[in-house]
This record gives C-alpha cells, structure tokens and sequence, in this order.
C-alpha cells in the first residue's frame, strides 16, 4: 500500500510518493497543461502500476472551506469526495499550502532550517510560522491530544506597526496611497517595492526599481545603496513581526519563516537587525530573547508538511 502528497500552486503542482515513511518521485507538473486536477494526479499514479494507492493529502494555494475547492490563481476547481473517489483512495486530505507548511515545521530535521540569533525549542510547545511571498502567509500550532493543530486566521493582515522614524515614513506612504497600512504591504514581494518607493520618498531620492528581485539583487551584491537600505528595513520590520507573532501564542516552540523570499538571503538576515528587533519588545525582552528564530531552508517543505499531516491525520 502506497500515499500520495501534492503541493498545488496556481502555477505548478508538485506529487510524489510517500512510502515506508520518506518521499521519493517527486516531479513537477504544470497546471495549464491539464485541464483538471484530477487527470494529473491520475498520470502521476499511473506512472507506479505495480503500486496500489490509498490515500493522499494535497496541499493547495486557496481556502479550504468546504468539499468544493476552487483554486484562487488557476481555474481548476474540484469536490474532494469526487476526486477521492475517482482516485480511488480510502482516504484524501486536502488541506491549505501553508497549514502544509505549518505541519512541515514539527519535523524539519536542523539541516533544513537555519537558526537565528539564539533561544532554544521547547518540544510540544506552541509554534508560529509565516510566509513572505506573494502575500504574507501567517499560522500558529498548537498541539492536542491527537497531535498538531493548525490555528486559521489572516494575520498577514494585521496592521502594520512602525517602530522607528523610517517604519513611520513607511506607514505614511502606504497610509497616503492605499488608505490602510498592512503587515502584507510591507512583508511580501510587493512590500517590498514600497519599502523601496517609501524610503526613496523620505530620502529624496530616485526610485528606478520596481521588481522586488531586482531590489533584493541590487542589495546583495552592493550595487544599489537604496536597495541596500530597503532590504535591511525589510529585515528589522521582519524581526518586528515575528517578535510579535512569539507574543500573541506564547511560541516557545520557535517562530519559523517559510515563503519564497526570505530564504533568498538568509545570511542577509543573520548579519541583519532582525534578530534585534524581535527582542526589541520592552519589558517583554527578556521574555522573547528565549525563543528561537528559524529560517526553512528545506524547498520541499510544502510537500513534507502535507505527509506530516498525512501522517498524524490518516489512521487508515
């Protein structure tokens, strides 16, 4: 008997096989070469005849309310009941990518996370995770008698908290040109445009850059003493909001950042001021100086996260 785990992006689905409790076969499909769900994921199983698959789990880039799914950047949409039974699987689990990431976190070996700064992991402890990337992805866990429960919000939306006059400059131009400022304006590929755009504005400087890889390039390499200047904002407002992400659930089980960004330059990070701005809350330093930081270095993560839930959640 063999599993299944997909990672469902609105470009890309990502499958492989889940046996004897470690992935293998993993290959990438694109989604516009299918016209549904259900016949990559046949073509996938079909490639392994002398397997015989009961269940899987699929990690997708859209809300999971319901036994319809509809994918938020492609047009497939499908019934997890019709699919599990055209699949022919005893059991499917579908669940949101990054409640996938979440669950990837509690069995993330040291070599696929980089740690930052110092605290240590309570074991069973709560965790916080969130995401820089197109959007700003944001989840707690905590755990139950059954195992790991993701806790659902949209904390990515929260508001944007300035900590000092650059921040402040920040939140006045997001303020000015969109009515609200929110932690997703400034921590996502966008944001940092706006980092950019901002602190150009405060400084009297010309803003040439408008593709978030190009600032994060331009800054790595030197080049661009702006660029160099938005990415170490993005930086500290990073540590700021995982420093407050340790305080809302008590994570003495580690904060961890996954997304598509902030492991582009996660030596960046580490010479960075972010480790200081997340301690830097006040009465509560000494609270948060114990947790520890983590960066996931693992690509795989989306796909690790689904077998983990896999695991804890599929009895069969």
């Amino acid at each position: 008997m063999a599993k299944f785990v997909a990672d469902v992006g609105g470009t890309n689905i990502r499958l492989a096989v889940l046996k004897d409790g470690s992935l293998s076969h993993i290959k990438k499909y694109l989604c516009s070469d299918y016209k549904t769900i259900d016949v990559v994921i046949g073509a996938y199983l079909a490639e392994f005849p002398d397997l015989k698959f009961t269940a899987g789990c699929l990690g997708v880039a859209c809300p999971v309310n319901g036994d319809v799914i509809a994918m938020t950047n492609n047009k497939w949409q499908f019934s997890i009941s019709q699919l599990q039974s055209e699949l022919g699987l005893q059991w499917l689990g579908v669940i949101n990518d990054f409640t996938a990431v979440a669950h990837a976190v509690t069995v993330l070996s040291i070599q696929q996370k980089e740690q930052v700064g110092q605290g240590q992991a309570n074991a069973l402890d709560n965790i916080a995770v969130f995401g820089p990337g197109t959007g700003l992805g944001v989840k707690h866990l905590t755990h139950i008698s059954e195992g790991w429960l993701a806790l659902d919000g949209e904390g990515g939306h929260v508001d944007f908290a300035p900590v000092d006059d650059v921040d402040i400059a920040i939140w006045q131009f997001l303020t000015d040109k969109f009515g609200h400022a929110s932690a997703e304006e400034v921590l996502s590929g966008r944001g940092l445009v706006h980092i950019y755009q901002a602190i150009a504005k405060y400084k009297n400087l010309s803003a040439v850059l408008d593709d978030p890889a190009d600032i994060t390039e331009r800054a790595l390499d030197g080049s661009c003493v702006l660029s160099v200047a938005t990415l170490n904002q993005f930086c500290k407002i990073l540590g700021s909001f995982a420093g407050n992400l340790a305080l809302n659930l008590g994570t003495r089980g580690g904060v961890y950042i996954g997304g598509g960004i902030a492991p582009r330059f996660t030596n960046f990070i580490k010479q960075s001021e972010f480790r200081a701005r997340f301690e830097a809350k006040g009465r509560f330093r000494d609270y948060v100086a114990g947790i520890p930081t983590f960066i996931i270095t693992e690509p795989d993560h989306g796909l690790i996260g689904a077998m983990a839930y896999l695991n804890q959640n599929c009895k069969g």
